[in-house]
């Protein structure tokens, strides 16, 4: 460390600032109210030094919630990508599938983290009809209200609300994901590629990497649309996985890919 970085610690020391967890906050809040934020300016108002905030940028970046600019930071620039109603009425038969079969993996009594997304509805659902004797955690507004019926507890995160996906997220949505530690998450995905699952939606690839990492056995739920697919940000690696829930089996490289890892394939066959 050099003699200006250690006078700079020093002195963020000595001062009154805010946790890492507000001044991301307040980082995400700007970029609400105007297009850029500068990283000298944020550094004067946090009282921090320009290293500290470049790195809540490179974290905040990391997770999909805004982007890279020289000097700062801006929204990130959103591509066409399908809302969740939109997402929901096509390839009904194949999620309905995938979640009727990721259910059954779900046993009395576990915990279970549920991210948002159109086929872990069809996972919500099928939970509900089974009535499964769980405990449910879920940034999803639509299936904390489709599991209640039929499921004894669900706790839904705090957040930002995204009103195209009907689900929250951000940091407070990841600093309560941290609270717990359960017995299996359930996750969808944008897309599946040989270099694992990526996500689109701003803010989702941090909440399932959050919920990956709390889980003692991870699943994948993901239709075979999806595959050979790579979204904007990288959720993790194959080998983070336990298995994926699938209404096809995959070939060439994302099979190669899976099998290196030691993933589970779990194909939901039709009835």
């Amino acid at each position: 460390m050099s003699n200006t970085e250690t006078r700079e610690v020093r002195t963020e020391k000595g001062r009154d600032r805010l946790k890492k967890s507000d001044r991301r906050r307040q980082i995400l809040l700007e970029l609400k109210l105007r297009p850029h934020v500068r990283i000298s300016e944020l550094a004067r108002r946090f009282n921090v030094s320009t290293e500290t905030v470049r790195r809540d940028f490179d974290a905040l970046s990391d997770d999909g919630l805004i982007a890279r600019a020289h000097g700062g930071a801006s929204a990130p620039a959103q591509g066409h990508y399908p809302g969740l109603d939109e997402r929901t009425s096509a390839r009904i038969e194949e999620r309905e599938r995938i979640g009727l079969r990721a259910a059954e993996l779900v046993q009395d009594g576990e915990t279970v983290m549920i991210d948002s997304g159109s086929t872990t509805i069809q996972l919500a659902r099928a939970l509900a009809y089974r009535g499964t004797q769980c405990t449910v955690i879920t940034n999803s507004i639509p299936i904390a209200m489709t599991i209640g019926h039929g499921v004894p507890e669900v706790l839904l995160c705090p957040g930002e609300y995204l009103a195209g996906e009907s689900a929250v997220i951000g940091t407070e949505t990841l600093e309560f994901l941290a609270r717990f530690n359960v017995d299996r998450c359930m996750i969808g995905a944008s897309g599946l590629s040989s270099e694992g699952p990526s996500e689109s939606v701003r803010g989702f690839a941090a909440v399932k990497r959050m919920m990956l990492s709390r889980a003692a056995k991870r699943h994948l739920l993901i239709d075979s649309h999806k595959f050979g697919r790579k979204g904007l940000a990288h959720v993790g690696e194959m080998a983070d996985l336990n298995s994926i829930i699938v209404d096809a089996r995959p070939k060439g490289e994302i099979l190669a890919s899976l099998e290196g890892g030691d993933v589970e394939v779990v194909v939901a066959r039709s009835t």
